[in-house]
């Protein structure tokens, strides 16, 4: 039976029956973070899910309450990737036909492993509000049986499971942080932590370019933004669920957003501290962790996905190393004469930098034996080294000028 309202007799229910599909997340304490931060930090590694997220959880409970006529008419959904796949594996462990319309934005690894459970998958629109649109149309016209991302009760119960497991394991957590795309996630969390413990802040965790929660909680009312604009894909959504919204306002202490920039640095954290790979989205939290004004808390990250394709992984890699001066592009003009390049680069080695790419344009000048221009990528072991290695050229009459690198490929 559908949950009308959410209680803590449904979240219980919710618990029990999706360990029948959960991998355990347990806890991991970061010293990085918690160093990072003054507080002692918890991550929720979902990410480490059979289909790499928390969507699994709302998904199965939500199909576990279907009646046995509904689930035979065929499942559909709209995703961005992560609840595509989840209801792909719910569908299959029922024995029923699901269908997915997914944003032709979507990672391709996204795409495959939901077709690899064994549903349809339909691309269509750019975001996913375009995607659900057509599905619902598609869920009228065949007599699917429609499975929301987010705004509904079921769907929040399954993910609530999520609360009861951190205060299983953690009982004295002071603050939990939830990735917010359209407020399940933040629905199921927020609404049991509270009925748990109200003393619990929970903190919902926007992209700043995908910020409809935020907005909407400022107006006092569901409030659809005019575009998204993030690279955290799984949480790219113009409106949030108006179902879940009362549960939203009365449960969130408050709503946290961060700029793409910051999740670049964020994953370059958590694959060389934790060894983790968390994709866009599922590191909102832990961007936002330096923006808690508090100290000597116990604090919750959940991370809520680790689907990331290859091809944004090196790109969120790339930029990684940029942002954080690990690599750099720098100008040189030097004669075009023997011997000037080995000098140059015997200028970077003696202060442990490492070239990994000359750019040679003789062309700069009309008079190449005067100047022609070098462009150095250059591998540094971070801001201080690479201002290090600026100095030790501008010394040596280089006269260095910082390029913004197109590519360290």
């Amino acid at each position: 039976m559908a949950v009308k309202e959410l209680t803590l007799e449904k979240f219980e229910e919710a618990y029990q029956i999706v360990q029948k599909v959960v991998l355990p997340t347990n806890l991991v304490y970061s010293d990085f973070f918690s160093t990072q931060t003054g507080n002692k930090v918890y991550l929720k590694p979902e990410n480490m899910q059979l289909t790499g997220a928390y969507k699994i959880r709302g998904a199965y409970y939500k199909i576990s309450t279907l009646s046995e006529a509904e689930r035979e008419r065929g499942l559909i959904t709209a995703s961005a990737g992560n609840h595509a796949q989840g209801v792909a594996y719910a569908a299959k462990a029922y024995g029923v036909k699901a269908t997915i319309v997914m944003p032709t934005t979507t990672p391709l690894i996204k795409v495959n492993r939901t077709k690899d459970y064994g549903a349809e998958v339909i691309l269509y629109g750019d975001v996913y509000d375009e995607s659900c649109g057509y599905a619902l149309e598609l869920a009228e016209d065949k007599g699917y049986t429609f499975i929301h991302p987010f705004d509904d009760l079921d769907v929040a119960t399954g993910q609530g499971s999520i609360a009861m497991e951190i205060i299983k394991e953690l009982p004295t957590v002071d603050y939990i942080l939830v990735p917010v795309g359209g407020g399940g996630l933040a629905t199921g969390v927020s609404t049991l932590a509270k009925m748990l413990n109200p003393s619990i802040k929970v903190i919902g965790v926007e992209p700043a370019g995908a910020n409809c929660l935020q907005e909407s909680m400022k107006l006092g009312k569901v409030t659809t933004l005019p575009t998204v604009d993030t690279i955290a894909d799984g949480t790219a959504v113009k409106t949030p669920g108006s179902n879940i919204f009362p549960y939203l306002q009365k449960n969130l202490d408050d709503i946290i957003t961060v700029e793409d920039s910051e999740l670049i640095v964020a994953f370059l954290d958590m694959l060389e501290n934790h060894k983790m790979l968390a994709e866009n989205s599922g590191l909102l939290t832990v961007a936002a962790l330096k923006h808690l004004n508090i100290k000597d808390k116990k604090v919750v990250s959940i991370i809520s996905g680790g689907n990331m394709d290859v091809i944004t992984f090196a790109s969120v890699v790339q930029h990684g190393l940029i942002a954080r001066s690990r690599i750099f592009n720098v100008s040189v003009l030097l004669p075009d004469k023997p011997g000037e390049l080995m000098n140059v680069s015997s200028v970077i080695a003696n202060v442990q930098g490492n070239i990994i790419r000359l750019e040679h344009n003789q062309f700069v000048s009309l008079n190449r034996n005067s100047a022609v221009e070098l462009v150095i990528t250059i591998e540094a072991f971070g801001p201080e080294h690479k201002q290090t290695i600026l100095q030790e050229l501008a010394e040596r009459g280089y006269r260095p000028i910082e390029k913004t690198p197109k590519s360290i490929y």
